[in-house]
């Protein structure tokens, strides 16, 4: 051992330069790596990972499997370089998580996904939503909103409107999914009696109510240098626009 030491050391000692130009190309290459090597606190080392997440309110974890977590699961059976496919299905939720294999990147796999999920039969009110990418060690962070004054439905507005914009505008939050909570509607309890008195169908007062739910553009009316903008207002408000739609006119 103690001759192979002197043996470097007498190398070494003989060829100064050579030794001088080895140590000058291993600082340099210790640099480049050390400016180019990516330090986290917790490095993600997993695969890509695509999630879709649903939502179908008011439907019980049984319906959500049954008519939302299969159709997706099998539409998306025949993903290329997929690993495994796991889902969660909880009350008015469903969550399916795609893996796909080492050195696939995020934007194959979201085409794959994309391209798949469109042919997955699901009912109507069921609107699949693809995630972007994030890593697995920040994957959730849950909070409630809670008031003793204001209703669900007010929190809910205050989620949707306030907390989830300013949610999003910070560094590195990928996503906010927000998960109860009451949406205003309006909903029309139809008297088939009284359509029918009156000659007119279900389908009649769907269709007049969509219809009259709309705003309308018009043209420009150019008065000197003035110019008025023609528009007909007609987006439902409240309870009153209801009630005054015409369906058909009845002499």
């Amino acid at each position: 051992m103690n001759k192979f030491i002197q043996g470097i050391i007498a190398f070494s000692l003989k060829n100064r330069g050579f030794v001088f130009l080895m140590t000058l190309a291993v600082v340099v290459a210790g640099v480049i790596s050390y400016r180019n090597t990516p330090i986290e606190a917790f490095p993600d080392v997993t695969n890509t990972e695509i999630t879709i997440i649903t939502q179908w309110p008011g439907r019980s974890a049984e319906e959500i499997e049954k008519f939302v977590t299969a159709p997706i699961e099998i539409s998306l059976n025949t993903v290329q370089k997929k690993t495994s496919i796991r889902s969660t299905t909880l009350f008015g939720l469903s969550v399916v998580k795609v893996i796909f294999d080492d050195g696939v990147d995020d934007a194959f796999a979201r085409v794959q996904v994309n391209n798949l999920l469109s042919q997955a039969d699901l009912p109507e009110g069921a609107e699949p939503d693809v995630q972007p990418p994030y890593g697995p060690t920040g994957e959730i962070f849950r909070y409630t909103l809670q008031s003793k004054d204001k209703t669900t439905r007010e929190l809910k507005t205050i989620q949707d409107w306030v907390v989830e914009r300013n949610l999003k505008a910070v560094p590195g939050v990928a996503d906010v999914n927000s998960f109860g909570g009451e949406v205003k509607s309006y909903e029309i309890s139809v008297n088939p009696g009284k359509l029918q008195t009156f000659n007119i169908t279900p389908l009649d007062l769907y269709n007049t109510i969509q219809r009259s739910n709309i705003n309308v553009g018009g043209d420009v009316i150019n008065q000197g240098q003035q110019n008025y903008v023609v528009r007909g207002i007609g987006l439902l408000n409240n309870i009153s626009d209801i009630n005054n739609t015409v369906i058909k006119n009845v002499n």
